[in-house]
């Protein structure tokens, strides 16, 4: 059965290229959400494997977010999403509880190489 992702980012393109490269992996696409309380809501319907998380969004960002879908999934994988530049919210939202970060510009390589370690740290 293939893992379940949650694609979280206000961008839609974003979203589509990062589903096109979880798509190509061989992952089925759970859910999107475009701000930190659509992804914290659809966390709980969905309960994906992975969900990848913008940092900065309207109405949560996603260092809230993490941090309140960490606290009812201690379990939860979740892989933030920056911009170059953004280190320092990168560190706030692993201390939040994110399991990794990827950086934007997505490439299709580096996504898949965060995403398979973080589930093999998983089991």
């Amino acid at each position: 059965m293939a893992s379940r992702v949650l694609i979280v980012d206000d961008a839609v393109f974003m979203r589509n290229t990062l589903k096109e490269i979880f798509i190509s992996d061989g992952f089925e696409i759970g859910g999107e959400a475009a701000n930190g309380v659509e992804a914290v809501e659809k966390y709980k319907d969905i309960k994906p494997e992975i969900t990848t998380m913008d940092i900065v969004m309207p109405f949560k960002n996603g260092i809230e977010a993490t941090r309140e879908i960490v606290k009812d999934d201690p379990n939860a994988t979740i892989i933030v999403c920056s911009a170059l530049g953004q280190e320092s919210l990168v560190m706030e939202a692993i201390e939040a509880g994110a399991t990794d970060f990827i950086v934007k510009p997505f490439k299709a390589e580096n996504v898949t190489q965060v995403v398979k370690k973080a589930m093999a740290a998983r089991r």
